[in-house]
């Protein structure tokens, strides 16, 4: 994985790094908020390990600046905290954003747990994901289903879920076929010349 740490510590930031590559991962390093924001704002990672104590911009604000990007991927966001970080603190970060908690100072074990997991949350919103992508329509109408057990046209559920407009027209093949069958169903017979 590619791994995005935001410390300011810069011995922090080499055992970190050190444990990360060790492990096989990719490693990005910032050396405050306010830089680890630009590189994710500009290239987006799934995996984020940030000080919470930074100058600039803090690890709270850069989870919350993570998680209000627009059209972004989840990103799997764990906070390094001191060891007696109090609980109020703790729900502060939780409602933050933040997924887990890494105390300094660090351990390797625990740094390998913590990745273990995001790999298998990151995994399931994967597959959460294409779930949703997933559209239910019928084969025969070509009606679509949508959250609330409704079949609608595939233009009205398009529509709600994208704003997307349609103008309608009819395809060289099916205008051929509908003239075809005009004077059938008027009851005309056509001669051949």
């Amino acid at each position: 994985m590619k791994i995005l740490i935001a410390e300011d510590d810069p011995v922090s930031v080499k055992i970190l790094q050190f444990t990360l590559e060790h492990y096989g991962h990719e490693v990005i390093a910032a050396s405050d908020g306010a830089q680890a924001w630009e590189l994710f704002d500009r290239e987006p990672v799934r995996v984020v390990i940030s000080d919470w104590m930074m100058p600039n911009v803090e690890g709270l604000e850069l989870c919350q600046r993570i998680r209000n990007r627009p059209k972004t991927d989840y990103t799997y966001f764990i906070l390094l905290t001191a060891i007696h970080t109090g609980r109020d603190n703790m729900r502060k970060a939780m409602d933050a954003g933040i997924d887990d908690f890494l105390s300094k100072p660090l351990d390797r074990e625990a740094v390998l747990m913590r990745l273990r997991v995001a790999e298998r949350i990151l995994e399931f919103t994967k597959q959460i994901r294409q779930l949703k992508e997933l559209i239910p329509i019928c084969m025969y109408c070509k009606r679509v289903r949508d959250d609330q057990d409704y079949w609608q046209q595939v233009e009205g559920y398009i529509h709600a879920h994208t704003g997307t407009n349609f103008s309608h027209g009819i395809c060289p093949e099916c205008f051929n076929t509908q003239i075809g069958n005009l004077p059938a169903r008027a009851g005309i017979t056509i001669l051949p010349k």
